[in-house]
């Protein structure tokens, strides 16, 4: 299964959601659409989740593609997974400014992440994606404290994705 998060910002990110729509795949594509207008046809589309349930959908994919939000990436790396991430734009209407692009560019070169830098590369990025899994840290205590810490910070998104409607 291939996962696909946009994040819960009131910002919508059709342009990511558009590429999804265009790949050509057999396989099962669940994708968190947030605000976005678009629901890719090839997906079964949920506006919104709750952690648990990204969390979920994130430890049973084979693949995350995620908006490059830091609880994003944080939480499929917490999944073992290695994240296929696209920055949201500021230029496009995506996002206040271009943070996301900054902090994927940063995690690519640390081996965090897969960049997906052009919307072209996504369907071979999926094809090609590693699946092996990731490991946060060798040390299990800091993998642990992360995990504490991101599941305290998210645990309230339930009223943030509500107050994003």
């Amino acid at each position: 299964m291939i996962f696909v998060t946009v994040g819960t910002t009131h910002f919508a990110f059709d342009r990511l959601l558009k590429a999804v729509e265009e790949l050509d795949t057999d396989e099962e594509i669940v994708a968190q659409c947030g605000s976005s207008t678009v629901r890719p046809r090839n997906a079964t589309c949920v506006e919104l989740m709750d952690y648990g349930e990204v969390a979920a959908h994130m430890e049973r994919a084979r693949i995350v593609v995620s908006h490059a939000g830091v609880g994003s990436i944080l939480t499929a790396t917490l999944a073992g997974k290695r994240p296929l991430v696209v920055a949201r734009r500021a230029r496009l209407g995506e996002a206040v400014d271009d943070h996301q692009l900054e902090l994927a560019d940063a995690l690519h070169e640390l081996g965090s992440v897969t960049h997906v830098r052009s919307l072209d590369e996504l369907a071979e990025s999926v094809r090609h994606s590693d699946t092996t899994a990731f490991t946060l840290a060798a040390d299990t205590s800091l993998s642990r404290a992360v995990a504490e810490i991101t599941q305290s910070a998210l645990l309230g998104a339930d009223h943030v994705c509500q107050s994003t409607r």
